[in-house]
């Protein structure tokens, strides 16, 4: 599949904000500097569609980006920064729940993980979070170019015990600045679409 056109809808807060066209929909969702706004930027080819913020944890909206006028790339906040208060966490995780209730657009939920380290108690609770509301959810490792090749198999059992994944649940592996994964990601994300 091949993104000729991404355009930025809508920051929403509340679902009545949420677009009503029905077009299909694939979220992305990891911890705060996981890497999401550049894999989202890396996949439609535009550097700034999605803002790349030096400070983690500045999404606090679901956004929507119109892919090739067919279907949205919601970017979710990102959760697990530290810096926040509780109750700024909180309503974070309000935001996404809100999103993932119901919401029958919704194909697929993308999960980035950093390789280069063990899924955090977050990941897993966004992980059943995402099985509890019924949805197929793809374990995408991010930043794959900051690790060798045997430490990147290691950690990739890792990630795969902590998920408790089944050998049928694949997990792809990503690198925006190599741009490494790519075309493994866009494929998936074409066969969710199709189906």
């Amino acid at each position: 599949m091949e993104i000729k056109q991404s355009e930025f809808v809508i920051s929403a807060v509340v679902p009545n904000q949420y677009p009503q066209d029905n077009r299909v929909e694939i979220a992305f969702v990891g911890r705060s500097n996981v890497g999401k706004s550049s894999l989202i930027n890396t996949l439609v080819n535009r550097r700034k569609l999605v803002k790349v913020s030096g400070t983690p944890g500045k999404t606090r909206l679901v956004n929507f980006f119109l892919i090739n006028n067919e279907f949205y790339f919601v970017d979710l906040p990102g959760y697990g920064y530290a810096k926040v208060s509780k109750s700024e966490k909180e309503s974070w995780g309000k935001v996404i729940e809100r999103y993932l209730t119901g919401r029958e657009q919704l194909k697929k939920v993308m999960l980035l993980v950093d390789c280069r380290h063990k899924p955090t108690e977050d990941d897993i609770i966004m992980y059943k979070w995402i099985k509890h509301y019924n949805y197929d959810a793809i374990i995408v490792a991010t930043k794959i170019d900051k690790l060798k090749k045997a430490e990147l198999r290691k950690n990739l059992k890792v990630i795969r015990e902590t998920f408790e994944l089944s050998d049928d649940e694949e997990i792809l592996t990503f690198s925006s600045l190599k741009k490494l994964g790519k075309e493994e990601l866009l494929d998936a994300i074409e066969q969710c679409i199709n189906n």
